[in-house]
């Protein structure tokens, strides 16, 4: 970029100073260093001379810039098709893109869980609930949803057992069956489909769940047998970073 009041704006300056005989005093540089001089009667000339030039020099390079800056606008002129980012696949995140998903079908659910099979796991220090995997429940699904029964028990010995889901493709979770009034057989009229994961609620374990056991870096962590060891370890997913 030529800035106004550049070399040729200086040269006409120092030729009128010269006409008046007028010295002024201005850096003078080397290639060692810089100091000051005086610009006398006699360097006039040598200064208006290389002012001279240095605008020639200017003017070529502004030149050669005009020149390959037409360049590119021809070029993109001649492209036949303009770069956007609409619907191309380089703009795309996969892990964003809609799955090609289908659930796989849970027509038979597991038996009721006995005390003997549960695993505890934490939820949170504040609650006074305790949480339980029913450990011969757990499976690692071909579709990437692990399916398991939970038991919440009260200090008053109140307990609920769920069937559940939970995708660690896009933190979801949905019931499959909750246990019936009499405690006998699985209620399925209390089934409801996939959900987003709570993770402000109190007893919120899907989330406790998939952030500590189930899930990681939207992937079952492993196979069932791996998961129900590190619940069984209480190795978190915190924990194996330690």
């Amino acid at each position: 970029m030529i800035r106004s009041g550049g070399a040729a704006t200086h040269a006409a300056f120092f030729r009128a100073a010269s006409k008046a005989g007028l010295a002024f005093e201005m850096p003078a540089f080397s290639l060692h260093g810089t100091k000051r001089g005086v610009i006398t009667r006699h360097d006039r000339i040598a200064v208006a001379s290389a002012s001279t030039s240095g605008n020639q020099e200017l003017k070529a390079i502004a030149l050669f810039a005009a020149s390959a800056a037409a360049l590119v606008v021809l070029a993109g002129c001649g492209s036949s098709k303009q770069p956007t980012n609409k619907d191309d696949s380089a703009f795309v995140y996969l892990m964003d893109r809609a799955p090609n998903w289908t659930e796989n079908k849970v027509d038979t659910l597991p038996p009721l869980p006995k005390d003997a099979d549960l695993l505890e796991f934490t939820v949170s220090n504040n609650t006074p609930l305790s949480f339980f995997i029913d450990k011969n429940s757990l499976t690692v699904g071909s579709d990437g949803v692990i399916r398991y029964t939970i038991v919440v028990k009260s200090p008053a010995g109140a307990r609920n057992v769920n069937y559940e889901g939970i995708r660690c493709d896009n933190y979801n979770w949905r019931l499959y069956a909750s246990i019936n009034e009499d405690q006998t057989d699985w209620d399925r009229t209390v089934e409801n489909d996939f959900r987003r994961i709570e993770n402000g609620e109190l007893n919120a374990y899907h989330a406790a769940l998939y952030q500590d056991y189930f899930c990681s870096n939207k992937l079952p962590t492993g196979p069932a047998k791996q998961i129900l060891s590190n619940i069984q370890a209480k190795r978190t997913a915190v924990s194996n970073y330690h």
